[in-house]
């Protein structure tokens, strides 16, 4: 385990190693009832500190109640910043005596993908429940060993689509669903950025497990899903990566994929580490479409529908996803209710990434079993 934390510190030192202007968060009142869920945020890199410590302000059902991390002075900092017990930072040796500590009933774990297996394992295994960055894992193996654990520890396990929980994809889908611009015919979503550092945690294939693919592509095949509410059962692709390029030795650059689904449907969908930066999808029906540029960006979001020759664009709230979906998975656990995105749905888009990567690689068309 050491020589796997020493390379994390490593690759993440230019990420989350690098201290944000410090402010002090005080934490959100609980709903009225007082019910919440004490968290423990696994690893305080750029997504932790950036994104899913801030929003522990907007919840009502979740409370940051402990903090695990491989750098002590990183990790008592942020603890003073948000309120957190000293005796509730862990590190990545000790972090299973979370088992004897009430404070803590779940995780949030904001590792690269490579350590998200283990960490929810050991977390369930600890008697809690687990809310996962995605992809949920690098391979199928991992998820079901993942969904294993918390099945037989009886614990919940979640992966963190945050754009699941936010009004703009929500209401994207429903306005698809209610059949708003007639039969869904056509899904076309691309998303990059350029991604710098090649020395980054993203570009090693241990630690990420991909690509652009692995990181943002999954929106757009996660987007393609939940849109036409099928699943694919044939996939085609293509991907490249610029020769001598020092930030694809590992993983790929560009990738393009194309989905066929049940009643026709058809996506075509691209993710790039290279290129000044898209994000977006359209769903195109037979009386109109849906549109949302940016699609999955933090804040910003946009939707347009087009019908009877008329563009429209819906004004919606600008919600906080990471507080959304850490709410919706306190509720989840404080009623015992389902959860929009369980470890089964991640599970599901690892499969078809690989399958994805197979059929890049091959060059041939890959059916996938329904």
């Amino acid at each position: 385990m050491s020589k796997v934390m020493t390379s994390r510190r490593g690759f993440l030192g230019a990420l989350g190693g690098a201290a944000l202007a410090p402010r002090a968060f005080p934490q959100q009142p609980a709903a009225a009832d007082g019910r919440q869920i004490g968290y423990a945020v696994v690893g305080l890199g750029r997504i932790a500190q950036g994104q899913v410590l801030p929003a522990f302000v907007k919840c009502q059902r979740s409370r940051v109640t402990g903090l695990v991390s491989g750098d002590p002075a990183k990790a008592a900092r942020l603890a003073a910043q948000y309120g957190v017990n000293p005796k509730n930072i862990y590190n990545y040796q000790n972090y299973d005596q979370m088992s004897s500590n009430p404070e803590i009933q779940a995780v949030y774990i904001a590792l690269p993908n490579g350590m998200h297996a283990e960490y929810a394992t050991r977390a369930a295994q600890a008697g809690k429940h687990a809310l996962s960055e995605k992809p949920m894992a690098n391979t199928v193996e991992e998820c079901r060993a993942m969904i294993d654990a918390c099945r037989s520890a009886s614990r919940k396990l979640m992966v963190a689509y945050r754009v699941r929980y936010e009004p703009h994809n929500l209401t994207a889908s429903r306005l698809v669903r209610e059949g708003q611009i007639g039969t869904l015919k056509t899904f076309v979503g691309d998303i990059g950025f350029n991604i710098g550092d090649p020395a980054q945690w993203r570009l090693n294939a241990k630690l990420a497990g991909g690509g652009s693919l692995m990181d943002v592509g999954i929106y757009m095949l996660q987007a393609a899903r939940y849109i036409s509410g099928e699943e694919p059962v044939e996939i085609n692709a293509q991907m490249f990566s610029p020769a001598g390029d020092p930030r694809f030795k590992e993983v790929e650059d560009n990738i393009l994929f194309q989905l066929r689904f049940p009643s026709g449907v058809l996506a075509n969908c691209s993710s790039s580490y290279g290129h000044a930066g898209v994000n977006r999808y359209r769903a195109v029906g037979t009386k109109g479409w849906v549109d949302l540029e940016p699609a999955t960006s933090y804040t910003g979001l946009r939707l347009r529908v087009r019908r009877g020759g008329i563009i429209e664009e819906h004004t919606l709230p600008q919600a906080d996803h990471f507080a959304a979906e850490m709410d919706h998975f306190s509720e989840a656990i404080l009623n015992n209710t389902e959860i929009r995105t369980p470890g089964e749905e991640g599970l599901q888009d690892v499969k078809l990434m690989m399958a994805i990567y197979q059929a890049a690689r091959t060059g041939r068309s890959v059916r996938v079993a329904s």
